[in-house]
């Protein structure tokens, strides 16, 4: 065992050697393969402190356990508990981007540490980890899940089972960005549903839906929807990136 181990730090250091780790956003050189430099880190809206249990997205003032934002107030959630690694603008925009839409798949083990630090004390016993679903079409196009991706980068550090194909997408929606809040809820209503082999493993449980970042919440909201009427027990949200109005 331990010659193993010593074995698998030679390999790792000889990789380091030859490709010396790189900050995830600028390039510059740091001492992890999975991580931040200061500079970018300092530029990075890491979520920390008090915060909307609906969203995770920061509180400010005197806050109390299970206060909410007014985003949270206003729009009424599904699920029981939200939460955020870090806020959608700079640095954070700019990974969540190069995640999406860029091939980058080098920044999921570190989302996946990033959003399991920030569920890790409320985990639910019988926790099942699933991801927001692509409709066919986009999954052609795109040819990765990013939600996915990030789920089980999570799930596997907190060592907690995953169902990656939990949820589907019964019709091809078009894109929320520039929609209205209401035109956004109206886009996602019956559009999601839970695999039909899928349901029993679903009955009775949690379930922590996952998701890159959450603007309006409506795609989180007919997720839940959907678990909630296959007999989930309740439904939690984490998401990377959380956008928010007033930073």
């Amino acid at each position: 065992m331990l010659r193993h181990i010593a074995q698998t730090r030679g390999v790792q250091t000889l990789i380091h050697s030859v490709f010396p780790p790189e900050c995830l956003s600028c390039r510059a050189s740091v001492a992890s393969d999975d991580g931040l430099c200061g500079l970018c880190w300092r530029d990075t809206a890491f979520i920390a402190g008090d915060v909307c249990d609906g969203c995770g997205v920061p509180l400010r003032g005197d806050v109390q356990s299970g206060d909410r934002c007014d985003d949270c107030l206003r729009t009424a959630r599904p699920w029981v508990q939200g939460r955020s690694a870090l806020l959608y603008k700079d640095r954070g925009r700019a990974l969540v981007l190069a995640l999406k839409h860029g091939d980058r798949h080098d920044i999921v083990k570190p989302a996946g540490k990033w959003m399991a630090r920030c569920v890790q004390d409320n985990l639910r016993s019988d926790v099942l980890v699933a991801p927001l679903p692509l409709h066919w079409t986009r999954m052609v196009k795109r040819r990765y899940n990013q939600s996915s991706l990030i789920a089980r980068a999570m799930a596997g550090r907190l060592s907690v089972p995953i169902c990656a194909d939990l949820l589907r997408r019964d019709r091809a929606t078009a894109t929320l960005d520039g929609k209205t809040r209401e035109a956004r809820f109206d886009e996602m209503r019956d559009a999601i549903s839970v695999h039909p082999k899928r349901e029993k493993e679903l009955e009775g449980r949690s379930v922590l839906l996952v998701d890159d970042v959450m603007t309006s919440g409506a795609t989180l909201a007919a997720c839940t929807e959907a678990c909630l009427k296959s007999r989930a027990r309740e439904v939690c949200v984490v998401t990377l990136a959380r956008v928010a109005k007033d930073d």
